[in-house]
């Protein structure tokens, strides 16, 4: 996941005070709206789980300016510190999106915080509005419609443009009365619902990816109740929400340039070319190569445009060599090679939420109600995506006209609300990876130049997406540990280095935080 239009600071006051400062035992029933004064009724998560994982579900309205309307559910769980006299207060967490679920982090994420933090804390977790079981939104999509990100073509220019006003409707159809309320700020404003039914003055958060705007949005609609916020792998409020797509197009160019020149230096071993430009050459005729005739590997037939998917890969120049490898032996005849594992998106499957009775596109849904919702800055004509398509394909080669194709946000509905202005002060920490494929460094010095006050941790050769908890390896785990533990920011912006060749990373074994997108 640009946030060019600021709401007025008058609509903005407006919305931040529709739920009380004070918690429900320290206000009136006659000043505090039903919905706050409800008592979760917590019990045990699942019989397989630990007794203390717990789990309740709580009513929020659909619409905060109409607090005594329809409501909504919002599965929220829970794992108290087993040293209470220890406890600052709650940690919230979100593994990212839009549409990632995280009921379940408390439970993953408590053997991995380290003991002077998990102390600190009851986590919690919770699935925001619209995903998963808190009262999940669905479009009836098909597996074509969900696969969202297509290269331009002009021959194919007239059916993606058809396929994007489908989605658009569909999910008008099927969730029109949910669509305009599941947003980034409605999400910050359920935080805060979750605050006052906790008895909590203040939260602190472990936001990532999406999170991170997530939290940054909380931090500017309630500053007096932000604590303690770490936003890992930042996304910039500034290219909310097309220009988060369009900068994976920007911010891949230096990642492949970077790999080109490590693996010329490793000529004898990956056999792709002895300079920069003589690898980027090899990688470019498979891909011309492939679009002739698709690449068969590992029972896969590829084409140019799959090989251009994986544009992720190049963030990771190793994996990246390996698989560009892997390609050129296919192409020249091997049957034996194997395609790396998760390289192609369509590798990756989509985690599987039917179990839970919620519809088989909700990832989907939920994510386009996110970024079409958030911001009224999408561009409506279809021949502005066409022109943007052409311009950034030549700008970016590797990944740009994917990245401007047509969505279906040009044909949503407006937002009922602008997007959020980032003008409070925000003593928040971010925390970025130089290396990171799904909010590239721009990305995160962008959120970092949002918040003011904040001060970010940049780990130097940190490659991946997910810094704390997740690459053991990270110099900024140490820092961050301390923040949460003392409440102290650093005293200035930090950039350490993260061992290695950026080739990989140690991670913890803990799921991947949710990249943007979700699925």
């Amino acid at each position: 996941m640009r946030m060019r239009r600021f709401a007025p600071l008058l609509a903005a006051g407006l919305f931040a005070t529709t739920i009380p400062a004070l918690a429900p035992a320290q206000a009136s029933a006659a000043t505090t709206p039903e919905y706050l004064r409800q008592k979760p009724a917590w019990h045990r998560c699942d019989s397989s789980q630990p007794a203390a994982y717990q789990c309740a579900t709580v009513k929020v309205p659909l619409d905060y300016r109409h607090p005594e309307g329809r409501k909504i559910d919002l599965a929220i769980s829970r794992l108290k510190t087993s040293t209470p006299a220890k406890r600052h207060g709650v940690l919230l967490l979100n593994p990212g999106g839009p549409g990632g679920t995280g009921l379940d982090l408390p439970l993953l994420m408590r053997g991995e915080l380290p003991e002077k933090v998990a102390e600190k804390y009851d986590l919690i977790g919770f699935d925001p509005r619209g995903v998963g079981l808190s009262t999940p939104v669905g479009c009836g999509l098909t597996e074509a419609e969900q696969n969202w990100l297509r290269p331009y073509k002009r021959e194919t220019f007239a059916a993606d443009v058809a396929r994007s006003k489908s989605v658009a409707a569909k999910c008008r159809a099927k969730a029109g009365d949910l669509l305009p309320h599941i947003t980034t700020r409605n999400t910050a404003r359920d935080m805060d619902t979750i605050r006052v039914l906790l008895g909590e003055k203040k939260i602190s958060y472990l936001g990532y990816s999406y999170g991170t705007y997530l939290g940054a949005v909380y931090s500017q609609l309630f500053p007096a109740r932000t604590d303690r916020f770490v936003l890992d792998s930042g996304v910039d409020p500034a290219r909310a929400w097309r220009g988060m797509i369009q900068v994976w197009a920007s911010g891949t160019e230096p990642a492949f340039t970077r790999w080109t020149k490590w693996t010329a230096r490793r000529s004898t071993q990956y056999k792709l070319g002895g300079t920069p430009a003589a690898v980027r050459k090899t990688f470019y005729g498979l891909v011309a190569r492939a679009d002739r005739t698709p690449i068969e590997i590992d029972g896969t037939k590829l084409t140019g445009d799959d090989i251009r998917s994986a544009r992720a890969v190049f963030f990771s120049v190793r994996e990246a060599a390996e698989f560009v490898s892997a390609l050129k032996q296919a192409a020249d005849g091997s049957r034996q090679v194997r395609l790396p594992a998760g390289v192609l998106p369509q590798q990756r499957p989509a985690a599987d939420r039917r179990a839970a009775g919620v519809p088989d596109d909700n990832g989907t849904a939920s994510f386009w109600s996110v970024l079409c919702g958030d911001t009224a800055a999408w561009p409506r004509d279809p021949e502005q995506y066409r022109r943007d398509a052409v311009r950034d394909k030549a700008r970016y080669p590797l990944y740009g006209d994917f990245a401007s194709n047509i969505m279906p946000c040009a044909f949503w509905k407006k937002p009922l609300e602008a997007a959020t202005p980032m003008t409070v002060k925000a003593p928040v920490l971010t925390v970025q990876n130089e290396w990171d494929s799904q909010t590239p460094l721009a990305s995160g010095k962008g959120l970092h130049r949002a918040l003011k006050g904040s001060r970010m941790i940049l780990a130097e050769g940190g490659v991946g997406h997910g810094v704390y908890l997740f690459d053991r390896a990270s110099c900024a785990n140490a820092p961050v540990t301390s923040y949460l533990v003392t409440g102290k920011l650093p005293a200035r912006d930090l950039t350490c280095r993260t061992a290695g060749d950026g080739g990989a990373r140690v991670e913890a074994p803990l799921p991947k935080p949710q990249p943007f997108p979700a699925f």
